[in-house]
């Protein structure tokens, strides 16, 4: 199987390794030791301040954006949210559901976010922003320089969901005065899904601490208290945890993050290079590494992410049918691939068009 999928995607055989072994016991030394270091290698790779602090939940993604929504926020907060596709819907329901006011910038599926559409809300009385700075669902990468001025000239608290950007887009805690980096263990890390990475600036701490979050899971000022002694209040996802460690270090010692971002901008722009051959449009101007949403320029009879699955063993991901009628499938650049990969799969499209299905 070749998976170009976006999360789930390729581990490397050092974490597969750890994956295949027997998961040992926890509340040791020697788990805590790991623990820690995983937070002293995430706040490098995010650039983030000595202050911030590292929470892993073992969870999907969507438990971190959560998490943070009902820890960070209260009801006085009015909370402005990117909202260009199906997670930036998802950060607005979490809103609603934990009664948080919010207000969302509607912007059109695929399309680019602009300073003229942030210069509508300055001072508008909004306390915090959220964005998913790659929304997966269209491969849009929000520009992080626009939303860290725009943040820091209203004086909000900044969220970032990170899931697929992390490691494939430039971000920098300290610089980009973010508060809160949400990540998971599918994507980028290239390891099995399980675990959400939060990642809380010294402000965000406060916010944490002096907070009440009705729930036992998602209380992340608990999870903060058993952190510094590099343990969770309650079992995790372990061998992701190990796996985790791996593949941070496999990381630092290949050159760091942005070694691995400069990896994956590369097999990105391989892969848009090589798909200009066919009948397909790449079509936004502002895509994330982590991603290519290829559109048709016609209107396919035959499902193609089922052919290439069924025929071709390669897995590449579905569109979203409700966003976009045109989209024909997301191809990721996430994980364990290379430009040879690149080439498997354009062959395979090659003979599938040298068939006629297309």
């Amino acid at each position: 199987m070749l998976n170009f999928a976006l999360g789930p995607v390729m581990s490397s055989d050092l974490v597969l390794k750890v994956g295949s072994e027997q998961t040992p016991y926890f509340r040791t030394p020697e788990f805590s030791k790991i623990t820690l270091e995983n937070e002293k290698l995430m706040k490098e790779m995010l650039f983030a301040d000595e202050d911030s602090k590292v929470i892993f939940l073992t969870g999907s993604g969507t438990s971190g954006m959560e998490a943070t929504v009902m820890n960070v926020f209260t009801e006085n907060d009015k909370v402005l949210v990117v909202n260009g596709g199906g997670f930036g819907q998802r950060f607005v329901d979490l809103c609603k559901l934990h009664n948080i006011d919010c207000d969302d910038i509607k912007i059109d599926f695929g399309s680019c976010l602009t300073s003229q559409m942030l210069e509508e809300y300055d001072n508008k009385g909004y306390t915090a922003f959220m964005v998913n700075i790659c929304e997966t669902s269209s491969g849009v990468h929000y520009d992080i320089d626009l939303i860290s001025d725009f943040c820091k000239r209203n004086n909000l608290f900044l969220v970032v969901d990170a899931v697929s950007s992390f490691l494939a887009d430039y971000i920098n805690m300290s610089e980009h005065g973010v508060d809160v980096v949400i990540t998971g263990s599918q994507k980028a890390l290239a390891c099995p899904p399980g675990i959400a990475i939060i990642t809380l600036s010294g402000r965000a701490v406060d916010r944490v601490n002096n907070n009440s979050c009705k729930s036992m899971y998602f209380d992340l000022k608990d999870m903060l208290l058993n952190a510094k002694r590099g343990q969770t209040p309650y079992t995790p996802a372990i061998t992701i945890l190990l796996q985790i460690n791996a593949r941070l270090n496999q990381i630092k010692n290949d050159g760091g993050v942005k070694v691995e971002i400069e990896r994956t901008t590369n097999l990105a722009n391989d892969f848009r290079n090589k798909i200009k051959e066919f009948p397909f449009e790449v079509r936004c101007k502002c895509l994330s590494n982590a991603v290519t949403t290829v559109h048709s320029k016609e209107i396919l009879d035959v499902n193609l992410v089922e052919i290439l699955k069924n025929e071709y063993d390669i897995w590449v991901s579905t569109a979203r049918d409700d966003l976009s009628k045109d989209m024909i499938f997301r191809v990721g650049h996430m994980g364990d691939l290379s430009t040879e990969d690149n080439d498997t799969l354009i062959d395979a499209l090659r003979d599938i068009q040298k068939r006629g299905l297309f």
